[in-house]
């Protein structure tokens, strides 16, 4: 079994991340086989792509073992390989939906967020979190915080690092919908709705938007490679991975 499994429900197509065992953390072969994937369904005839998590998570975010390895060669196919991801999905014409789950953190929140819209089961926890471990959001996080929180809000949400539930990313603005029972259900409902509607005009108002909004996307992931690069051979990034590994509370320095 892979890590991506994509199931073609007529003009619906569903990916679904899929190491249930590690929370769906992204390694290095996950994040090859979603930007392979993406780029096929891109191509496709389906009108609606759902996003969503096996087991018991949306996504952990980036795999510990895959920001262990550090040459610099795969550190930046790693990234580049993200930026695909991000701006496949971000820019796809299809209407495409996040289904958060558990936990949806770091580089899985990033991924969540550049879908179009994204809703979440009242139990999901959701943190912008890379500053745990000294290191900066990437996958494009800087740029849909932004545009869903303003610059000041998620600015700070990034800094501080905490998570927060469903409730209060509905409330950020961060979620589009909270569903308390049958996130399933709720997906294919929206679904429906949205291919009884006229969805070439839905998709001419995506295109406008990320034509005008995609060389900003491009600049804030390459900004995030360079400085994701910088962190990664700090002292704070050492000491996070460390205490992450030692699960005890790091002790940063600031250098």
């Amino acid at each position: 079994m892979g890590t991506i499994k994509v199931m073609k429900q007529g003009e619906v197509t569903v990916v679904e991340l899929n190491r249930p065992e590690s929370l769906n953390a992204m390694n290095v072969e996950m994040l090859n086989s979603l930007a392979e994937e993406l780029q096929e369904i891109a191509k496709s005839e389906a009108k609606v792509v759902v996003l969503k998590g096996s087991g018991n998570a949306f996504s952990a975010g980036g795999d510990i073992k895959t920001m262990l390895q550090s040459e610099e060669g795969n550190f930046d196919e790693v990234m580049d390989t993200i930026a695909t991801i991000i701006t496949t999905l971000y820019t796809m014409p299809k209407v495409t939906i996040s289904a958060i789950h558990g936990a949806a953190a770091g580089l899985g929140l990033s991924v969540a967020l550049a879908s179009d819209i994204v809703i979440a089961h009242s139990s999901a926890k959701l943190a912008m979190n890379f500053i745990k471990i000294g290191l900066v959001p990437d996958g494009g996080g800087h740029f849909f915080m932004e545009k869903r929180l303003g610059e000041v809000k998620a600015k700070q949400m990034i800094w501080e690092g905490k998570t927060v539930s469903a409730q209060t990313a509905l409330e950020m603005g961060l979620v589009d919908r909270v569903v308390e029972d049958n996130v399933e259900e709720a997906i294919m409902k929206r679904v429906s709705a949205i291919l009884q509607s006229p969805l070439q005009a839905m998709l001419e108002t995506k295109e406008i938007y990320t034509k005008t909004s995609l060389s900003r996307l491009q600049q804030i992931l390459e900004l995030e490679k360079n400085a994701q690069q910088r962190m990664r051979k700090s002292a704070d990034h050492q000491e996070g991975i460390q205490a992450f590994l030692e699960k005890r509370m790091p002790v940063f320095s600031g250098k």
